[in-house]
């Protein structure tokens, strides 16, 4: 025990700041449904500084949120998308990979980054790993970007030991993976062919995976693409033609969690609330069994994480070869030692230099 006392809002969204906390749940949660921020500062007249400082706030929290109760290697996915956004913003060209369980239309994660590469893709599949179970049956959908497949075999791998004694283990793909790619052909805005082929695995182990996770007859890609018209439509900055562009990756990362925080445990899903699903209001993450009562906005930015547990440093250089000292014995004393023993301090000392002479 510390034996200290904080506040409540200590580690939490609203750590350090003084305005009402009725308000500032009030601005997230507007936020969260893609409100403007200009709009708010008319409605709250507050600087528009602050409440994009809010947003962050908000975003870093959902964050936190986020890695601790998703991304604990719990959950049988079965199924999942992928896909990209393109992001235009203020003299800049970002992107935003997402991805999603299609069973429970849970959303796992995304990644935004200023580039469409191989780094892109590998941060967003070491995500969907984070979340899985070790080693289980599992169907991934992507489009045809060619950098898809090689992330997705270089996630989902694990060690194995091939030899008896002394050697390096080798990485093995999971034996029950399957991806497959959608791809879609356009002629003035519309699609007029789909491919569909199978990267790696059978088809008829997809379709079983496909059926299991109901996810469609077909392979397709359509649930992460309604997430991405969700994700248009809530954050403003995505919008194709608006005025409140953003200027900065940071912001853009702050606003993808927020809505997709609130969107996992704050809001239920129409699909899954369905006679046919659940049959009442259920959020992704109630379906994924990862919690039960549907959460409100104010319960996700005052939720406290706990911290990661202290593990002591690492060493650097070389081994200690001499014992280590005991603090109970007195250390000897460096130096020359000394000729003369010390003056008793209980003597009164002599004065220095010659005496006086009386008149």
């Amino acid at each position: 025990m510390c034996q200290k006392t904080f506040r409540a809002r200590r580690a939490t969204m609203m750590q350090g700041l003084r305005k009402p906390s009725d308000v500032m749940m009030i601005v997230v949660t507007l936020l969260a449904y893609g409100c403007p921020i200009q709009a708010m500062v008319h409605a709250f007249e507050v600087d528009e500084r602050t409440v994009a400082s809010w947003r962050d706030r908000a975003g870093k929290q959902c964050e936190k949120v986020h890695h601790h109760l998703i991304e604990q290697g719990t959950l049988d996915l079965v199924h999942v998308q992928a896909d990209e956004i393109r992001v235009k913003g203020r003299s800049m060209i970002a992107w935003m990979g997402l991805s999603m369980m299609v069973s429970t239309r849970l959303w796992l994660g995304g990644v935004v980054s200023l580039t469409r590469d191989t780094a892109l893709a590998d941060r967003m599949m070491r995500q969907v790993r984070a979340c899985s179970q070790a080693a289980c049956a599992l169907l991934v959908c992507t489009d045809g970007w060619a950098a898809y497949p090689n992330s997705i075999k270089r996630a989902f791998r694990d060690k194995v030991k091939e030899t008896v004694g002394r050697g390096r283990a080798s990485l093995r793909v999971w034996p029950q993976l399957c991806i497959a790619t959608v791809i879609k052909r356009t002629e003035k805005k519309r699609v007029v062919e789909v491919t569909r082929r199978m990267t790696l695995g059978v088809l008829e182990q997809a379709s079983r995976l496909l059926q299991a996770s109901q996810g469609g007859t077909a392979l397709n890609t359509a649930f992460i693409e309604r997430l991405n018209g969700t994700m248009r439509e809530r954050l403003a900055a995505l919008t194709r033609k608006c005025r409140h562009a953003a200027r900065r990756l940071e912001a853009l990362s702050s606003g993808m969690y927020l809505i997709g925080c609130t969107y996992n445990l704050c809001w239920p899903h129409h699909e899954l609330s369905k006679a046919m699903h659940r049959g009442f209001a259920c959020t992704p993450a109630m379906a994924s069994g990862l919690t039960n009562p549907i959460w409100r906005v104010g319960e996700v930015l005052t939720y406290k994480v706990a911290p990661a547990p202290w593990v002591e440093p690492k060493r650097r250089g070389r081994p200690r070869t001499r014992p280590t000292l005991d603090p109970n014995v007195p250390k000897r004393p460096r130096g020359r030692p000394r000729k003369l023993p010390l003056p008793d301090p209980t003597l009164s000392q002599l004065p220095r230099g010659r005496s006086r002479k009386l008149a």
